[in-house]
């Protein structure tokens, strides 16, 4: 039984940080490339940054235009978490945000996800 439960999710005003965290069971982390997407009210979802499931000296995570220089992902195997780093939010950011897991056999970063969470509210007002 696969399950991701994301968290960190919040209330905050333009240029503060949230940091959001997914844990994943019933998953094979070393199998799986991950992945955060955000859906805005009203809007499609869009994919916002990943990481692959390589060992972390081949690792390597990728982002959006739109969050690139503000946002980092990381991957942590043994607690079979990632997380979401945001810094510097702005309004534009709010939206649901979900950890999504991708089964890959590439090295390349897969975002043909299998596996979503429930997602966590972040909101910048």
């Amino acid at each position: 039984h696969v399950q991701l439960v994301e968290s960190g999710g919040g209330l905050v005003q333009p240029g503060e940080s949230l940091r959001l965290s997914c844990v994943a069971s019933g998953i094979t982390f070393s199998r799986h490339d991950m992945s955060w997407v955000r859906q805005a009210s009203g809007k499609e979802v869009e994919w916002v940054a990943g990481i692959t499931s390589l060992p972390s000296l081949f690792r390597a995570a990728s982002y959006a235009d739109s969050v690139k220089g503000r946002f980092t992902i990381s991957k942590n195997r043994g607690m079979y978490r990632i997380s979401l780093q945001m810094n510097n939010l702005e309004p534009e950011d709010t939206a649901t945000y979900f950890c999504a897991a991708a089964a890959t056999t590439s090295c390349a970063l897969t975002t043909s996800f299998t596996e979503w969470g429930q997602g966590t509210q972040v909101t910048v007002s």
